[in-house]
């Protein structure tokens, strides 16, 4: 079930359950309120699909979870995760445009696949990985890569506004453990892996995350990139592609 979040006609925004060219809308937010309907159907032709979860509390990161990254990095990761937070004020949804801040260098755009939190957790074991989870959507962790040597830790390079797109939906019935994920920039392949080739698979991450925060319902965890990253500049079009899902699209623009 692919669940979207939407604007139509300049109201406040709403939930739907996607049904090929319409939304069925949802009585209320799905993370509270389950998945009751009102009859009401949209059509994708009338709606702005919005960034599908706002996190209350947090956007977590994952670092080097992919080897053949780690290797163009250059970097170690050792056994542990390399976490970090980005905050909710990053975030955006399809089609809105990543704004390149001035004076910081290059910036990379990093497609992943995003866990959606749906449930209060703290200290989940592997096994159970799957009933804290609403669904997953994507998302592109952009960085600003000259802040993030220079800072010699990640959250300005990481945490700008507007450098977390996420979207376009939420899939609540995906098998994360082999999907795979393509990241195109002005219809050029950056990027194309299989989650099967993390590092840290998705139940080692929810239960070493855990460990560290209290996870609430609609925060996001980020998988990590593959290899492949590479700069955005101004006037491009970035696009995250995951089978299952669908495909985030972004524009890019300079601040002036």
């Amino acid at each position: 079930m692919k669940i979207a979040r939407f604007s139509s006609k300049g109201e406040d925004p709403r939930y739907g359950i996607l049904d090929e060219r319409a939304l069925v809308v949802l009585a209320g937010d799905p993370m509270y309120q389950g998945f009751e309907t009102t009859g009401e159907r949209v059509p994708l032709s009338d709606v702005k699909l919005l960034a599908p979860v706002i996190p209350r509390s947090k956007v977590i990161g994952v670092g080097l979870n992919y080897a053949e990254h780690e290797a163009e990095m250059d970097d170690v990761s050792g056994d542990d995760p390399v976490v970090f937070l980005k905050p909710n004020t990053s975030v955006i949804g399809p089609d809105e445009p990543i704004r390149l801040p001035e004076g910081i260098g290059r910036v990379d755009h990093e497609g992943e696949l995003a866990i959606v939190i749906g449930s209060l957790a703290k200290n989940v074991k592997r096994e159970d990985f799957a009933s804290v989870i609403l669904g997953y959507t994507i998302a592109n962790d952009v960085t600003a890569r000259d802040l993030q040597a220079r800072d010699g830790q990640w959250a300005r390079a990481k945490g700008f506004d507007t450098f977390c797109p996420l979207g376009p939906v939420i899939e609540t019935e995906l098998d994360p453990s082999d999907v795979r994920l393509e990241t195109r920039v002005d219809g050029d392949l950056r990027q194309v892996a299989s989650t099967s080739e993390m590092v840290h698979d998705i139940p080692s991450l929810i239960e070493f995350v855990s460990a560290i925060w209290t996870l609430l319902p609609g925060d996001v965890i980020l998988t990590g990139t593959p290899a492949g990253v590479g700069e955005i500049q101004d006037g491009e079009v970035v696009e995250v592609t995951i089978s299952g899902i669908g495909t985030l699209k972004n524009p890019v623009i300079a601040r002036r």
